[in-house]
C-alpha cells in the first residue's frame, strides 16, 4: 500500500513541477501563432537558411517546430514544396532542437545550466544542417510526402485563441499526468522490489561508456523510451531522491537531447519520404560521441583540479 501511495505522489508531486512550466508556455505560444510574432520570427531566420542548403521558406518548419514541437515542423514541412535533401536536413535539425521552450523549462528545473541546453541544441542542430549540406551531393528530387496535413480553422477573435491555446495547454499537462503518473508508480515498484538494481545492471555497459553512474540509469531509459520532458522528470526525482549528481544528470541531459523518443521521433518522420535509419543512426551515433567527449572533458577538469589543490 505505501508503494502505491509513494508512487502516486511522486507522480503527482512531478507532474504540478512539470505542469507549471508546460501549461503556461504551451498557451503563451499557441497565441502567438496568431500574431505578429512568429511571422516577424520566420522573416528574420529565412536569410539564413542558405548555409544549411534550405530555401527561404524552409525557416517556417524550422521556427514552428523550435517554438512548438516536431509535429508542427512537420506541419510546416508538408506546406512546402522542398527536395528530399532539404526535407532531410530539416528532420535532422528538428530532431536535435525542437519544443525549445517547454524542454528548455523542465532542463533548468533539473538544474541543467541554461547555456548548456542552448548550445548543445542549437549547436547540433547548425552543424548537423551544414555537415549534411556539404557532404550529402544527392537527394535534388522533390520529396513525395506520404499524407497531407489537416487543416483547421483559424480561431475567429481573442476569445477564441485564448479558449484555444487553454484546450492546448489542458491537453499537454494531462498528456503528462498519463505518462509520468504510471511510470512513477512502476518506478516505485520497481524500486521497493529491487528490480531497479536489476535494471540499472542492464544499462550498466551504457552509463559506463557515457561517464555516468548506475544512478542515472533510469533517467536515461526514461528519456530514451517517453522523450527529454518525460525523462526530465523522472531526471527529478533521481536528483532528489536517488543522489544523482548534476554532472551526471548534465551528461544525461546532454546524451537525451540528441537522443530521445528514438521510436516516436524517428517514425513520424516516415510519411516525409526521407530515408529513416540515417536519420536514426545520425541521432544515436551523435549522442554517444557528444556525451562521451564532454565525459572525458569533464573527468580530465576535475583531475587537473586535484592537482592544482593537491600541489
Amino acid at each position: 500500500m505505501s508503494t502505491l501511495k509513494n508512487g502516486l505522489l511522486a507522480g503527482l508531486k512531478t507532474t504540478w513541477a512539470l505542469g507549471k512550466i508546460i501549461f503556461p508556455i504551451t498557451l503563451l505560444v499557441t497565441m502567438l501563432q496568431f500574431t505578429p510574432v512568429l511571422p516577424f520570427i520566420v522573416d528574420l531566420v529565412a536569410p539564413f537558411m542558405s548555409i544549411f542548403g534550405l530555401s527561404g521558406d524552409a525557416a517556417i518548419p524550422l521556427v514552428l517546430g523550435n517554438a512548438l514541437n516536431l509535429y508542427a515542423g512537420i506541419a510546416g514541412i508538408l506546406s512546402l514544396e522542398l527536395t528530399v535533401k532539404e526535407v532531410f536536413i530539416l528532420a535532422v535539425m528538428l530532431s536535435f532542437s525542437h519544443n525549445m521552450f517547454i524542454e528548455t523549462g523542465v532542463a533548468l528545473k533539473v538544474g541543467v545550466k541554461l547555456w548548456v541546453v542552448l548550445v548543445v541544441r542549437f549547436g547540433l542542430a547548425a552543424l548537423s544542417g551544414i555537415i549534411i549540406n556539404l557532404v550529402w551531393p544527392g537527394g535534388g528530387e522533390i520529396a513525395q510526402y506520404g499524407f497531407t496535413p489537416e487543416v483547421a480553422a483559424a480561431p475567429e477573435g481573442w476569445l477564441a485563441i485564448f479558449l484555444l491555446g487553454l484546450e492546448k495547454a489542458g491537453f499537454g499537462v494531462l498528456q503528462l499526468a498519463i505518462i509520468v503518473i504510471p511510470l512513477m508508480l512502476a518506478i516505485q515498484i520497481l524500486k521497493d522490489t529491487k528490480y531497479l538494481n536489476r535494471i540499472s545492471d542492464m544499462m550498466g555497459p551504457l552509463t559506463r561508456l557515457l561517464g555516468v553512474q548506475k544512478n542515472a540509469s533510469l533517467t536515461l531509459a526514461s528519456g530514451l523510451i517517453f522523450g527529454l520532458a518525460m525523462g526530465a522528470g523522472v531526471m527529478i526525482q533521481a536528483v532528489q531522491e536517488d543522489g544523482v549528481s548534476k554532472k551526471d544528470a548534465t551528461l544525461a541531459f546532454i546524451f537525451l537531447v540528441a537522443c530521445h523518443a528514438i521510436v516516436e521521433d524517428t517514425l513520424i518522420f516516415i510519411p516525409l519520404g526521407i530515408p529513416i535509419w540515417p536519420l536514426l543512426a545520425i541521432r544515436v551515433v551523435t549522442a554517444l560521441v557528444l556525451t562521451i567527449f564532454v565525459s572525458y572533458l569533464w573527468r580530465k577538469s576535475e583531475e587537473n583540479r586535484k592537482e592544482v589543490f593537491s600541489a
